[in-house]
């Protein structure tokens, strides 16, 4: 039986909120993290070094050029000095001296992208709309229904051919279990009222 939009609203909010969330140490700025950002700053003939360390000394693991935007951070070093960054296989630190932020910090940071395993499925989440992806399934649209947010989780509710499809979407620390890249979100899809399935989701560049 599909829950009502409401009923279903409240019981994702409670556990989201419910769940540990890491503890982050503010930006000179209101934000919340993830957050996209833009590189500022640095000189046109220079880059901004990723590191393996939030430490000036540490080694040089690639560079983002002066230009770079949508540079996706998911938490701060204590001090707030560095910020960590995820990378294809793993992750890096780049110093917040040179960091602006992109992002609305009271929105919903869309587009976003969340990925599940065991079953493979992956969710694009847009302002206009959403679309689902699932193996041996076509990709098919979601029409959005409504959403709720709080500092800490946002629920967003689609149209599914006529049959209701939430995702609640909380800022915390996940893993994907199959790689080293860290996730600053995690995810439950509740699939037409049926199951739930959890997963990781990243921002995707604007």
């Amino acid at each position: 039986m599909t829950l009502p939009f409401q009923v279903l609203l409240t019981l994702l909010l409670t556990m989201a909120l419910a769940l540990p969330v890491r503890a982050e140490q503010a930006l000179p700025v209101s934000t919340n993290l993830p957050a996209r950002f833009s590189v500022t700053g640095v000189a046109a003939d220079d880059v901004l070094n990723i590191r393996a360390a939030p430490d000036p000394a540490a080694p040089i693991l690639a560079e983002l050029p002066p230009d770079a935007t949508g540079v996706e951070v998911i938490a701060l070093s204590d001090d707030g000095a560095w910020a960590l960054l995820p990378r294809p296989e793993g992750q890096g630190w780049a110093s917040t001296r040179f960091l602006a932020l992109d992002d609305d910090p009271a929105a919903i940071p869309f587009p976003l992208r969340c990925l599940g395993t065991e079953p493979f499925w992956s969710v694009e989440l847009r302002e206009d709309g959403a679309t689902w992806e699932a193996p041996d399934e076509p990709a098919r649209p979601l029409r959005p229904l409504g959403h709720a947010q709080t500092p800490d989780a946002f629920v967003l509710a689609y149209d599914d051919g006529g049959q209701t499809r939430d995702v609640t979407v909380m800022r915390r620390e996940c893993s994907d279990g199959m790689s080293d890249r860290p996730y600053g979100f995690a995810a439950l899809i509740w699939n037409r009222g049926e199951e739930v399935q959890s997963g990781c989701c990243l921002l995707l560049p604007r």
